[in-house]
């Protein structure tokens, strides 16, 4: 794998993962146009968002070392993770319709549809909530159940890790700002969970990737940075600009991958 494509990929990586575009479905998207034939597609993906774990870290280091200092007190590191556990079961059960479907497109357009509804969704229940002013600014344990859920459906390549938790929020009446924030913050143990999972199932194989480790730090790093900027960037939107943006973006999306399934192209 070439460094050039590898920077390609982890700049896709980085801005998508925390915009609600998805960022796997627009991997797959680009390898499958392209005719991108990367050996090992599952773990290279996953060491991408390697990267972008490192932005979240960054953002967001006080919350880390308050969580970690003061775990009684601050319950986020509890909530974060009871919000992995169902995306965690989803895994184990479906492992291999799961691994299916993320290295394969059958469904990638039918998917960026759905987020682009769960998009349009949430700007309604964003709306409504405020008008009602029940909007909560904290998160408790009902909300990321709610969240930790959805996150389960945005396993799927093609919906949007970021946008199905925040529709989580929005169903959970959370405001936009604080869904957001919980959102990216609950990527950390859903990258690390995959990254232990396919580094396992690496070792057991014995696959080596010492030729494309060069390209591969190149990808990881890009995505951290392009990641970091999408965080701040995104943070910074969120309560300004409307969510069905996003929205007509994924699902315009969606319907030109159905067409290009049609007509024999991907």
């Amino acid at each position: 794998m070439s460094i050039l494509l590898a920077a390609l990929l982890g700049l896709i990586q980085g801005l998508a993962e925390f915009l609600p575009i998805s960022s796997s479905g627009h991997l797959n998207l680009l390898q499958a146009l392209f005719g991108v034939d990367i050996e090992h597609q599952l773990l290279f993906n996953i060491l991408l968002h390697v990267g972008t774990l490192a932005a979240v870290a960054i953002v967001f280091w006080k919350d880390w070392l308050d969580m970690i200092a003061h775990p009684i007190r601050n319950r986020t590191l509890l909530l974060l993770f009871v919000a992995s556990l169902p995306a965690l079961a989803g895994k184990v059960i479906f492992s291999d319709s799961l691994d299916y479907v993320e290295t394969h497109n059958d469904i990638l357009g039918l998917c960026f549809l759905l987020t682009g509804a769960m998009l349009m969704l949430s700007q309604w229940l964003s709306q409504r909530n405020a008008r009602r002013g029940v909007e909560k600014r904290q998160v408790g344990m009902g909300e990321a159940v709610a969240m930790g859920c959805l996150q389960a459906v945005g396993m799927l390549p093609g919906v949007s890790r970021s946008g199905s938790t925040i529709f989580g929020g929005m169903c959970a009446r959370l405001d936009r700002t604080t869904a957001a924030k919980f959102s990216f913050m609950m990527s950390a143990p859903a990258i690390l969970g995959g990254l232990v999972s396919e580094s396992l199932a690496v070792m057991e194989e014995g696959i080596y990737i010492g030729g494309d480790l060069p390209a591969i730090l190149v990808g990881m790093l890009v995505a951290g940075v392009s990641g970091y900027l999408s965080v701040r960037f995104f943070l910074k939107l969120i309560n300004r600009i409307s969510l069905n943006w996003f929205a007509l973006y994924v699902g315009l999306l969606g319907i030109l991958v159905i067409i290009l399934q049609a007509v024999g192209v991907m």
